[in-house]
């Protein structure tokens, strides 16, 4: 296969102005699903566990796909890197898919949600694996290091937020509760703020435009949730912690 690399950087700039105006959209029109989901006539709906697998595994195979197919092109920084991509998404289908407590799905954000991890997970694969050059002393450059340690940290802080958000609820409770612990002690949104340190994690790590875009296009997407949590969560309890912020501990 061919480097492409004019399309994965046409793609990259793509994602880049389309989470400026998805994030603009978000201010005032909030994803419909969980606790902002609304009254709707389309009641095609998908069990949370089913939703969040299918719609997250093209991030998983689309890559691995691609590595295969690149057999004997591949070096051990590659190798790294592409574990850290498909490690991410195969803790999301296989561990937090399965554990997930959440409400049914609209069928339509699922599927819009596939669609996009398809496409991503093809321009983040392709890139690394046929355009960009990592020889065996990029092992040893700094921008590696430095991202394996944000992406190993910002991996932490999501599976544990995520873990604490799970079991907030006792069996038959469906009344919301502050969540505690972690770094919930500094912002309401401790899940999104470990992913969105994951992701430019890798993209340090790649030094590449169409990682940039991807961490750039998660902090527009899920940026905005966080910060509506925490708007929800003032509102909700006379009690929260007025010292919290939304997403960036101390600043935001």
């Amino acid at each position: 296969m061919l480097c492409q690399e004019k399309l994965a950087q046409g793609y990259s700039w793509f994602l880049i102005f389309f989470g400026m105006g998805y994030m603009v959209r978000q201010r005032s029109a909030r994803t419909p699903y969980g606790r902002y989901a609304v009254p709707s006539k389309d009641t095609r709906k998908v069990p949370a566990k089913v939703a969040w697998f299918l719609q997250e595994l093209p991030s998983f195979l689309v890559p691995l796909l691609l590595y295969y197919a690149a057999h004997g092109l591949c070096t051990t920084a590659r190798n790294l890197l592409l574990l850290m991509f498909c490690g991410h998404y195969f803790q999301r289908t296989f561990i937090y898919a399965l554990l997930n407590k959440g409400q049914p799905f609209p069928l339509r954000i699922m599927i819009s949600a596939a669609i996009f991890c398809t496409v991503n997970g093809f321009f983040q694969g392709h890139y690394m694996l046929y355009c960009a050059q990592y020889d065996d002393a990029w092992l040893t450059d700094i921008r590696l290091i430095l991202g394996l340690i944000l992406f190993g940290l910002g991996m932490a802080i999501n599976i544990h937020s995520d873990h604490i958000l799970r079991n907030l609820r006792k069996p038959g409770e469906d009344h919301y509760k502050i969540p505690r612990g972690g770094l919930f002690e500094y912002v309401s949104g401790a899940n999104f703020f470990g992913e969105i340190l994951e992701w430019f994690g890798y993209a340090v790590a790649t030094w590449s435009l169409p990682a940039f875009s991807f961490a750039f296009f998660t902090t527009c997407s899920i940026g905005p949730r966080a910060y509506h949590h925490h708007r929800f969560y003032l509102q909700k309890f006379r009690d929260y912690p007025k010292t919290r912020k939304a997403l960036i501990p101390f600043i935001f």
